[in-house]
């Protein structure tokens, strides 16, 4: 069906709002509404179709209680379902009743009492590597057999890249000269700018190098990190990961650790929560404060700087 034929479909007549189910409304005026707004869509039609569709989709929408959507959110944690994944189906429910209230299909008392609270999930799971676990982790890749390992690991403690941003990375989004990776589209949807050290140019041209070795191409529009069985991108670098940081005997580490990591040591030297939030490509300063706990040593010899003007 097209995208104007949705929209067509999606009127509903006003003496109808009052009998109009919860399906009825995602699929005639939610729906419609998201293939417009959202570039990737279909993500929340299958959350929807799986997830609150069963529960709550035959009950009017102005028949929905505060008692269905609390049932509707302990069922889904009986299910077995992460805290973090229930919290993206509250976060899609949440917003139905939104739109549903601000549209006048609910009054704005029974959206209050309808909206639902993101489940707490804890602290944060951080590993910050130390300098001599780097140095064990390096050296495993290094020795690992696949060509790139070394090199890919580097470049992401080096930038705090994600893992997708360095994997999809073409030769062209790199200005090696002016110390610059533009990543075209990162994770929140948006282009970023990514600030390369000398270290991390260098490792660009260790990966060229590695590159020619190998066979695999170096123009513009070849990836950095090509395979050279398909000779597009790694599908993931998870399998010689794993052997190498189970070789190094760091099991547990991640390689979004090294995301982390590269935060500390930025804070740990005197960057700012901002410096930390920019460069590595934080929307909200939110996502930013989880490292908000490596400051307090250094707001300790902040504060002596008023008291030794005092």
């Amino acid at each position: 069906m097209s995208l104007v034929k949705r929209l067509k479909d999606a009127l509903i007549s006003p003496e109808d709002m009052g009998n109009v189910t919860l399906n009825q409304f995602f699929d005639e005026r939610v729906y419609p509404h998201i293939l417009v707004k959202k570039k990737y869509p279909e993500h929340d039609r299958l959350t929807y179709d799986k997830h609150i569709r069963p529960k709550l989709g035959t009950v009017k929408l102005a028949d929905i209680t505060r008692i269905m959507v609390d049932d509707w959110m302990a069922a889904q944690i009986a299910l077995g379902y992460k805290r973090s994944t229930v919290n993206k189906h509250v976060f899609l429910l949440n917003r139905i009743i939104k739109l549903a209230s601000h549209w006048g299909f609910i009054s704005h008392s029974q959206y209050s009492q309808l909206l639902l609270e993101r489940l707490s999930l804890g602290d944060y799971k951080q590993h910050f590597l130390s300098q001599g676990e780097l140095r064990r982790l390096l050296h495993s890749c290094d020795s690992d057999p696949h060509p790139y390992l070394g090199h890919f690991v580097r470049l992401l403690a080096l930038t705090g890249a994600r893992n997708g941003e360095a994997r999809k990375a073409k030769w062209s989004d790199f200005d090696l000269e002016r110390g610059v990776w533009i990543v075209p589209k990162s994770k929140n949807g948006r282009s970023r700018r990514i600030i390369l050290s000398q270290a991390a140019r260098e490792v660009l041209d260790r990966t060229r190098e590695t590159a020619r070795e190998i066979g695999t191409g170096i123009t513009e529009d070849d990836f950095v990190f090509t395979n050279p069985k398909t000779k597009t991108c790694y599908d993931s670098f998870y399998a010689a990961w794993h052997r190498a940081r189970d070789a190094a005997d760091l099991d547990t580490v991640r390689i979004h650790d090294l995301r982390h990591t590269f935060a500390s040591l930025l804070i740990n030297n005197g960057s700012t929560i901002y410096d930390v939030q920019k460069l590595l490509g934080h929307h909200h300063i939110s996502m930013t404060e989880r490292y908000a706990h490596l400051l307090p040593d250094r707001l300790h010899g902040e504060v002596e700087k008023v008291s030794n003007f005092l």
